[in-house]
């Protein structure tokens, strides 16, 4: 019986689910307002593309939602102050995922609490048009919450010779010990579907599928039921399994559309959102509101209260970690998840940006002691790409660069499947980035 319902589960070739996803901790912890930050970092690049450049200087005065980072070209995204108060310096300021430094409008709070002009108000949408629902996303500075970051003002711009019918709703959350997306999906159904309704007149597109993981089967109930008399969007059940949520595996298990690891999902007809940024969207062309806070999953053994934080952008970690009482044996902290989260020197400089969907914080982390190669293929079928991940690190580690072109290591999406299932704790992903930074520096050379 159990086989039989599984099968029914939508799903892809490959991947893995840990037996333990450490989602226990925060899947009924409602999400709790963060205490408001005394001083805000905002870098300028929180997104996929040019950084935005700063438009405020020191000794300013600026209102939440005012805009303080102007978007540069068409793969951009604004950034505006996520509190009330005075601007104390434009500096670098380490990024909290690449580490390297990047232009920062630093705001100390005044706790006024007073919108700019223009934003938080409501609007009737009924009669937009699409290039109006457009601009109202690119002026709020909406981006890819589910991790990616991509403006989403260019997502819903397809070129002309690309036809989309269908827009393709993550509601997976595959990523082991984040809730923040559920605990959004059970507080704003309604308006997560006003958002994907809008993205969908914006550019033209009648149908919809909403994937949720079986795991969330509350969830899938109360989109169901919202969606019951709307024949175009449908809600599907998919089977609990990394990295569902992924543009490739989630278009392949909804549509039964396959294309190249290097090729978007618009080649197939398609666009993926995730939920966050639905609600965002929703927000964005509602209300005029421009993108300053989200939730976040502060969780892990590492702390002794796990929450779903809804956290200002440009927070420091450090205060979040504080609120969820962080351990004194930390040895771990990781920026999102376990699986494609980016470990964390030092959190004396993190701040909070619009991708930042969780923290884990771990105090018993293993260090694995890496060793040859066996050759036992689970890497292989692990891959949800089709890969070879065993023979790329092989040649990845040689630094024999051509050779690891020659196996599509540009194809790779690092999702670090193939280093979980791993028996001789080769760091594969690692190794794989390394020689796509060595290739990419090769091209510059020429």
């Amino acid at each position: 019986m159990m086989t039989l319902m599984k099968s029914r589960l939508k799903t892809f070739l490959g991947g893995i689910h840990p037996a333990e996803d450490g989602k226990a901790l925060t899947l009924d912890k409602q999400k709790t307002t963060l205490p408001l930050p005394k001083t805000v970092y905002l870098v300028m690049s929180q997104h996929i593309g040019a950084p935005a450049k700063p438009i405020v200087k020191k000794g300013d005065v600026v209102k939440k939602g005012q805009l303080v980072g102007d978007a540069q070209g068409f793969i951009s995204a604004h950034v505006h102050a996520s509190v009330s108060g005075k601007v104390i310096d434009v500096a670098p300021w380490p990024h909290p995922v690449t580490g390297m430094k990047c232009p920062a409008v630093i705001i100390e709070n005044s706790g006024e609490e007073v919108w700019a002009e223009d934003v938080n108000v409501a609007s009737d949408t009924d009669l937009l048009s699409s290039e109006e629902i457009r601009r109202r996303i690119h002026t709020a500075g909406i981006v890819g919450l589910g991790g990616a970051t991509f403006p989403t003002h260019v997502k819903l711009t397809p070129p002309k010779d690309k036809s989309i019918d269908t827009v393709v709703m993550n509601g997976a959350e595959c990523e082991p010990y984040l809730t923040c997306d559920y605990r959004l999906m059970l507080d704003k159904p309604h308006e997560i579907i006003e958002g994907l309704k809008l993205m969908m007149r914006c550019i033209g597109c009648k149908k919809a599928h909403i994937g949720i993981e079986e795991n969330k089967r509350d969830v899938y109930a109360i989109f169901r039921d919202i969606v019951s008399k709307d024949p175009d969007i449908k809600v599907d059940l998919m089977e609990v399994k990394y990295p569902q949520g992924a543009e490739h595996q989630l278009i392949k298990a909804l549509l039964n559309r396959e294309f190249k690891p290097t090729q978007l999902p618009l080649e197939v007809g398609a666009i993926v959102a995730n939920v966050g940024t639905a609600f965002a969207v929703y927000e964005a062309v509602k209300f005029h509101r421009p993108l300053i806070e989200r939730i976040v999953t502060v969780t892990g053994n590492g702390v002794e209260n796990p929450q779903n934080f809804l956290v200002r952008l440009g927070t420091p970690v450090r205060q979040l970690l504080e609120e969820a009482r962080l351990t004194a044996d930390v040895n771990k902290i990781i920026f999102g998840g376990p699986m494609m989260g980016i470990a964390q020197g030092s959190i004396d400089t993190a701040v909070t940006i619009k991708g930042t969907g969780g923290i884990l914080v771990l105090r018993d982390a293993q260090r694995w002691e890496s060793h040859a190669c066996i050759r036992c293929g689970r890497c292989v079928d692990s891959c949800p790409y089709g890969l070879n991940p065993s023979e790329l690190s092989i040649v990845c580690e040689a630094k024999e660069f051509d050779q690891a072109l020659d196996n599509n290591v540009m194809e790779c999406k690092e999702c670090g499947c193939c280093s979980y299932v791993c028996p001789a704790k080769r760091p594969i992903v690692h190794l794989i980035k390394f020689a796509k930074s060595e290739i990419a520096k090769r091209k510059m050379k020429g």
